[in-house]
Order: structure tokens, then C-alpha cells, then sequence
């Protein structure tokens, strides 16, 4: 982890400087793969302000603290950097559960697929002979995927389907 200090209208004093790097080596664990910290310390009149910049892989936080006493800023600041970084691991986490949770559901068909396929009568036939002409008229007229009818003159049946490339198919049983 690499650390730079910046000191604006003050100077940064060896105790401020050991303080910083104590408190990040503790937080260190927790932020694991950090690759850069910025510490920005600067006065304005009666103001002292901490400011924390972490670069981390795909990640960076910044935490901006301010008040009368240079080590309260700097306290607070850890601590809001402590909450964020936990909120931010947290809200990631859930983010790889929910991307786990959708390849679940992908991979496991839903209960209502794997219960056996039910048997839906249709009446997409004509009970009385036909031509092959009458037949593909009737299919037509009804807009139908597939049509089942008997043939004029024998007791064959046979079955007209519209085929992908949007001629007709015919299954004429011998």
C-alpha cells in the first residue's frame, strides 16, 4: 500500500504522521487490496480538515471530515472510512449472490417446467373426407400451424403443416 501525506497551511508533525499510518495498518485487513491512500490535511482559520482518497481495484472512496481539532477530523474520517468501505464490500457481495442467484435460476428450469407436459386437445381436423385443394383451402382460411384431415375416396388420413420457409408440408401415410 503506498501512502502519500499532503499538508496544506500546516506543517505535518511526526505524531499526526504515525497516527495516520497506525490507524490505516489496522484498517489494512479490512481493505485488503488497496493500492494508493491519499491523506489531505489542510487548516482554514479555525477549521481543520481531513480529507482520505483510497484507490483500490475497481473501487475509490473518498471521505472529507472537518472540524475544530486536527486528530477529531482525523478520527472521524477513519471511522466514516471504516462504514463506507464495509457498505461498499457489502452492496459487491450481494452483487456476485444475486449474479450466482440468476445462474441458478437459469440452470434450474422453474417448477412449473419440470412437472410433466399435460395433453391440450385441439380441433385443428375435419371429420369429413376432402381434396387435397379443399383441405389446404380450410388450412388458410383458419390461419392454422397444422391441419388434419381425411382423404376423399379412402379411409387415409393425412396432415397439411406450414414448414419453416413458408411452403406447405404434407404427411400422407401409404
Amino acid at each position: 500500500m503506498i501512502v502519500h501525506f499532503t499538508a496544506r497551511q500546516m506543517d505535518l508533525t511526526p505524531e499526526v504522521k504515525a497516527y495516520c499510518e497506525k490507524r490505516l495498518k489496522a484498517l489494512e485487513k479490512l481493505l485488503g487490496s488497496v493500492i494508493e491512500v491519499d491523506l489531505i490535511l489542510s487548516v482554514e482559520k479555525y477549521r481543520h480538515k481531513a480529507e482520505i482518497h483510497v484507490k483500490a481495484k475497481g473501487t475509490g472512496l473518498v471521505v472529507v471530515e472537518e472540524t475544530h481539532d486536527l486528530m477529531n477530523s482525523l478520527n472521524m474520517a477513519f471511522e466514516n472510512l471504516e462504514k463506507k468501505f464495509k457498505k461498499e464490500r457489502e452492496k459487491w457481495r450481494e452483487k456476485k449472490r444475486r449474479k450466482g442467484r440468476e445462474r441458478k435460476q437459469l440452470a434450474f428450469p422453474p417448477e412449473r417446467e419440470t412437472e410433466r407436459p399435460r395433453v391440450v386437445r385441439s380441433q385443428d381436423y375435419s371429420v369429413k373426407p376432402m381434396l387435397l385443394e379443399e383441405a389446404l383451402l380450410q388450412f388458410d382460411a383458419e390461419k392454422r400451424d397444422v391441419f388434419l384431415f381425411r382423404k376423399s375416396g379412402s379411409e387415409k388420413w393425412a396432415v397439411i403443416f406450414r414448414r419453416k420457409d413458408g411452403h406447405y408440408g404434407l404427411i400422407d401415410p401409404d
